[in-house]
């Protein structure tokens, strides 16, 4: 086994580690800095993958995929590197199906949902009282908010079940937890998802693609080099800080098994290579952090947290269209479902190219993803086809292609299903959660160094 030298090795060449590195070198430009990353791309959650299409192939996010004016570090990032944003497309009506098998399919052109009268009731006082107590809540001290192990406590689903008037009520937030952490909301602590809320800026904030809100834009894939910016779309961010970084001090395929240390350095290691260094920072997900064998162990409060943060499950799916007929029916794209036996889907919206390549975007998500994830891809394949044309009409069936390759997460087709939940070095999308009793107990842990490691 090989060893080398570093000041600094870095865990993970998504955005986080890769960030971390930048940050440190624009500190001190001498530091020898080393990113190992597992998987043969930098990334992490972020992919971008070409598909056939419209115009023949064009290039989608299968990962992560949307920016907002308030997530004032990637914005800045986006900025530094040159690259373009576009606003999300949502002119035209929305598809609002919600509130039991029998529900009604209710259709709005405005960023109001398509929901009946005492239901926006019921959600404007849900929304109101769940921001007014995110407004109360330290993002970086989450303890000390009032009541704080009263509401760490409970689950979102508690509190659901408490204050909302509606059963449509009830099931829209269900969605809602699904969409936005590939969770149920009886599985995690009410406190953090609060917390979730006030780093965003409110409830809807997370839901909406309307200014200041998660889904506003998107980032253009531009015309450049294979070198520069092979993948586009948000992969050219992490493309752009590996490239920033220096390609040399970023190694592919170099899954890290364990970490080391005494008085005087840190020892990581992969299954081939050995590295000495002076600090470990790891930026994996928690439970990928959990899976390497760290000597002398994590102090035990670290140790708990890292095996209870629980990660979503998220299956993601891009369909292209020779057209948009969505548009030229009216129709934003825009569909939020109940999810059931028959539909799969969560929600979904125009994922049209900025080169104009027609295309659909959509989510399996939370106890739907784990349900639909054993059946064959041809199968959830039809039901989300089936799905689409009861929404949009029978123009949904005619999708340009579908193809599959071999391995289940990466199909490069116009039919795309991506499964974070089976790539090996992710695990699971988009984020982690905190149970119940998580934060009370453990949220200190989170932001104190291991000696040299840093997690």
């Amino acid at each position: 086994m090989t060893e080398e030298t570093w000041d600094v090795v870095i865990v993970g060449a998504g955005l986080s580690g890769l960030s971390a590195a930048q940050t440190l070198r624009k500190r001190n430009g001498k530091l020898r800095i080393l990113i190992l990353e597992g998987k043969d791309r930098v990334g992490g959650r972020t992919v971008t993958q070409e598909l056939p299409a419209a115009h023949g192939i064009d290039r989608w996010d299968m990962g992560g995929q949307w920016v907002g004016s308030t997530q004032t570090y990637v914005m800045d990032l986006i900025q530094e590197f040159g690259l373009e944003v576009y606003t999300q497309y949502t002119t035209g009506k929305k598809v609002h199906h919600v509130g039991g098998p029998h529900a009604k399919v209710r259709t709005s052109s405005t960023s109001i949902p398509a929901l009946s009268t005492l239901v926006l009731l019921d959600l404007s006082q849900l929304v109101w009282k769940i921001d007014r107590l995110s407004s109360t809540v330290s993002v970086e001290d989450p303890m000390k908010t009032p009541n704080a192990q009263e509401l760490d406590s409970m689950t979102l689903h508690s509190y659901i079940e408490k204050h909302a008037w509606t059963e449509e009520m009830k099931e829209e937030m269900g969605v809602c937890s699904r969409v936005v952490f590939g969770m149920e909301p009886n599985q995690m602590s009410f406190l953090y998802f609060i917390m979730y809320a006030a780093a965003a800026g409110g409830v809807l904030c997370l839901l909406e693609s309307t200014p200041g809100s998660a889904q506003e834009f998107r980032v253009k894939t531009l015309d450049c080099t294979a070198a520069l910016c092979p993948q586009g779309g948000t992969q050219q961010l992490s493309e752009r800080l590996a490239q920033q970084i220096g390609r040399e001090s970023v190694r592919l395929g170099q899954a890290v098994t364990a970490i080391w240390q005494d008085a005087e350095r840190a020892k990581v290691m992969t299954a081939t290579h050995s590295y000495l260094c002076r600090a470990v920072i790891v930026t994996c997900p928690p439970h990928l952090a959990a899976k390497i064998h760290y000597q002398p162990a994590l102090p035990i409060q670290r140790e708990h947290l890292t095996q209870n943060m629980p990660v979503g499950h998220l299956m993601k799916f891009v369909i292209t269209y020779q057209m948009a007929f969505w548009r030229e029916k009216g129709f934003s794209g825009e569909i939020v479902a109940r999810p059931s036996a028959e539909c799969p889907l969560s929600v979904t919206f125009d994922g049209t190219s900025p080169s104009g390549s027609a295309a659909l975007v959509g989510f399996i998500s939370g106890v739907q993803a784990y349900n639909w994830s054993s059946r064959e891809l041809s199968e959830r394949r039809d039901a989300v086809i089936l799905s689409l044309v009861k929404y949009l009409g029978e123009e949904a069936a005619s999708y340009i292609h579908y193809e599959e390759k071999d391995c289940v997460f990466q199909m490069y087709s116009a039919l795309c299903c991506q499964d974070w939940a089976l790539e090996e070095y992710s695990g699971g999308c988009p984020v982690n959660v905190m149970a119940p009793g998580m934060l009370t107990y453990y949220h200190p842990s989170l932001c104190m160094p291991c000696g040299r490691f840093f997690l």
